[in-house]
């Protein structure tokens, strides 16, 4: 298992990054400002997109993983790879997710907690309704463990 920051064409992933935004054009507000990693285990698993939030916060912006391959540790996998390489140089590390029952016991189980929401980010930023599990997301909900 490799980890590799992808520094150019970061869009050749899009199929994958669509999995954890589905809205091509919010992908496009973060992507290029992104750093961007790729789990690479006989062929990529998982990628994620890390944002600097100012005031010592790193933020996951995109996660996703191959969905044959979930469930599997490649996401935690990644998120404590960005948590080790960023200890010292960040102070917070936050995730933004639905209010989910798939996404939010994950993030637990990785060690965030939550913290803070946006309310009706879904609606307002979305060109049609975000569903998952059944359950329509309207709220974004901040998770937050320390570095």
């Amino acid at each position: 298992m490799e980890i590799i920051e992808i520094k150019e064409n970061k869009k050749q992933f899009l199929p994958l990054l669509l999995f954890a935004d589905e809205q091509e054009n919010m992908i496009d507000r973060y992507i290029d400002r992104g750093t961007m990693y790729v789990l690479d285990d006989n062929g990529i698993k998982c990628e994620c997109v890390v944002t600097d939030e100012g005031n010592g916060i790193l933020e996951i912006k995109n996660i996703a993983t191959e969905p044959e391959y979930q469930g599997k540790g490649y996401g935690k996998a990644l998120i404590d790879f960005v948590a080790t390489k960023y200890k010292g140089t960040y102070s917070i590390l936050q995730v933004g997710t639905g209010d989910s029952p798939l996404t939010i016991p994950f993030y637990e189980k990785c060690g965030f907690a939550l913290s803070h929401s946006i309310k009706d980010f879904f609606i307002d930023n979305y060109d049609h309704p975000i569903y998952e599990c059944g359950v329509q997301l309207i709220d974004m909900i901040y998770l937050q463990k320390e570095l």
